[in-house]
Formats: C-alpha cells, structure tokens, sequence
C-alpha cells in the first residue's frame, strides 16, 4: 500500500495554529471576559466542535497561545542576536532592544500580553508558563552581561534591572507612541548597559 504524501500531516498542525492565532487576536480585541471557543471559533471561521477537536477546553488553548506568543517573540530576539554577529556587546544590545522594534513593539501584542498576565494570578498553568518565560530571558540576559565582563556575582541583579526597564520601556511605546520613539528606547537602555558594564568592571 502507498503511503500517503508527507506534507498530508501538516494540515492538522496548521489548523491547530490557526486557532492558536485566532485566539491571540480574541484576547487582544475582547480580553480574558469577552474570550471563549465560540469567540474563537467565529474568528478562525469554524464550528465550534473543531476547537475542541484539537483543544480539551478553553484553559488549553489559552496556555497553547501563551507558549505561541512566547516563542515567536523569542525567535524575533534571537533573530536580533544573531544579526548583531559575534562581538559581545552588540549581541547584548540587540538581545536589549529587540523588544522595541517590530514584530514585539506592537499595540496588539502589548494587549495580548495584558490579557496573559491578568490570569497569571488566577491560573496556575499561566503562571508558571509566566515564570519560566521571564527566567530563560533573564538567563540569556545574564550570560551576554558576563560575555561582556560583568562578574557572575552582579549578573542576576543587573539582569532584573534591565529586564525592568526593557519591559517598562516596552510598555510605554506601545501605549504612547508619539513621546518617544524605538531609537530614543534603545539610546536609554544602551546608556544603562554602559553603566552596569562599567560597574561590574570596577567591581570584579
């Protein structure tokens, strides 16, 4: 017997994708209250009955887009990164100002974003999916500090300091667009590297 064509097992894959999007951009519109597989299913354009083929209800969905969400972010950072080339402090500068520029400077992501953390106290699956997110970030953003010679003993703090501003930054161009731009967020947390890097350096 012939086996069927290969690319016949993406097709479930891509469906279940195309929920997981719609499903971002339900949140992003409607928030937590106005989400629900009868929303989502209007948005992606079928029954209802075909999300919860792929999905048990709509607590694994939402987790299923908060992983979606977090992953493309990551790939767009680690993009980022790997444009800048191999020189320590322009890997870390990309990695700190990925976030302010498209794909992640984006008004729809921010609201999905919201609707994510607004069940981070609610929801112990979110929660962690929140947790976990923020620790490999910071990680990565500890080992580029020491690629550029903060010492290990300064690296956790610094990473919590400039995971703070990169976020608080982020925030505010996506809510406020017109009192500053990507280049002017990027000049602030370039001039914050500065100092921690300096620091670290007179300290070790």
């Amino acid at each position: 017997m012939t086996k069927p064509p290969a690319f016949r097992r993406a097709e479930p894959d891509a469906r279940r994708l195309s929920l997981v999007e719609a499903c971002a951009r339900v949140l992003a519109r409607e928030g937590v209250g106005g989400t629900s597989v009868r929303a989502i299913a209007v948005e992606a354009g079928v029954s209802a009955g075909l999300v919860g083929h792929y999905f048990s209800g709509i607590d694994a969905l939402v987790a299923a887009t908060y992983a979606h969400v977090e992953e493309q972010v990551s790939l767009a950072i680690d993009a980022a990164v790997d444009e800048a080339g191999s020189n320590p402090r322009a890997r870390l500068e990309a990695f700190a100002t990925a976030s302010f520029r498209a794909p992640i400077a984006d008004p729809q992501l921010l609201a999905t974003w919201i609707a994510f953390w607004s069940l981070v106290r609610s929801r112990p699956d979110i929660a962690r999916q929140h947790a976990q997110q923020y620790a490999a970030f910071r990680q990565r953003l500890e080992a580029l500090l020491g690629e550029c010679g903060v010492p290990a003993a300064g690296q956790g703090s610094a990473a919590i300091g400039i995971t703070a501003l990169i976020d608080g930054l982020w925030l505010e161009l996506c809510l406020s667009p017109d009192a500053f731009g990507a280049a002017e967020a990027a000049r602030i947390v370039r001039a914050a590297l500065d100092t921690v890097i300096s620091t670290g350096r007179s300290a070790g």
